[in-house]
Order: structure tokens, then sequence, then C-alpha cells
């Protein structure tokens, strides 16, 4: 089964990290990434850029509007994800629970993935 791991945290306590704290931080987690890796269970891995390089596209009537920034206001935001194959929803949350050693700060959020395939249109929960 695939998991998707959204990894949230307070933009305000990252960006203000220095370069040394973020290195660290980010040494950690690739040691994560590398024992994941290991076991082939790693997907695609994306860091996203802070919420102001972000726009929204907002559909309401008329023409839709483009807004500079995230879609919601939150005290936290959305900083990556992670994509991983794993046997069932408890091994998902131990991959969780091993980047939050690495990254003590912040939220992961866990959820299942359905993979569709536009050129069939098929949509499926496992691989």
């Amino acid at each position: 089964m695939l998991y998707a791991i959204f990894c949230y945290n307070d933009e305000k306590v990252t960006s203000a990290w220095s370069r040394e704290e973020d290195a660290a931080c980010m040494a950690a987690l690739g040691a994560v990434q590398e024992g994941l890796k290991a076991r082939k269970t790693l997907g695609p891995v994306a860091r996203l850029m802070p919420t102001t390089a972000a726009v929204t596209l907002r559909k309401g009537k008329g023409e839709p509007l483009v807004i500079d920034g995230p879609f919601a206001e939150t005290k936290e935001q959305l900083l990556g994800f992670y994509v991983v194959d794993c046997a069932d929803l408890e091994a998902a949350l131990q991959i969780a629970r091993d980047l939050g050693v690495a990254n003590p700060t912040g939220a992961y959020e866990i959820r299942p993935m359905m993979l569709f395939d536009p050129g069939t249109g098929i949509a499926a929960l496992n691989r």
C-alpha cells in the first residue's frame, strides 16, 4: 500500500533556522531516507518552497482568481511530503515516528494514496 506522509511545520520556526541547523535537520532526515531506500519502501520525496512562493487558484462564480499564498491560513504549513510503500498503516506510522525523531517539531499526516492513471482512467489503492 502506498502512503503519503505530509510534513507540516510553522514556517516562521523553520525559516529562522541557521544554515547549520537546517543542514543538521536535513542530514538527520537523510539518514532516515537512506534506511527507507535500503528497505525499498521510499518513493518520491519533495521539499516545498515557502508559502510566500505559492499562488492559489480559487474558483467561484465567474473567472477563477489567482491569489498569492497558500490555500488556507493556518499556523502550520505543508513543507513537503514522502511517498512510501508499506505493508500497512502501522509500518507507515513507524516511518513517520522515525522522521519525527529526525525533525522533532511539526506534525506528520499519514494518508493512504490512490493512484490514478489518466491514460486508462483506472484508480487503484495498490500497485
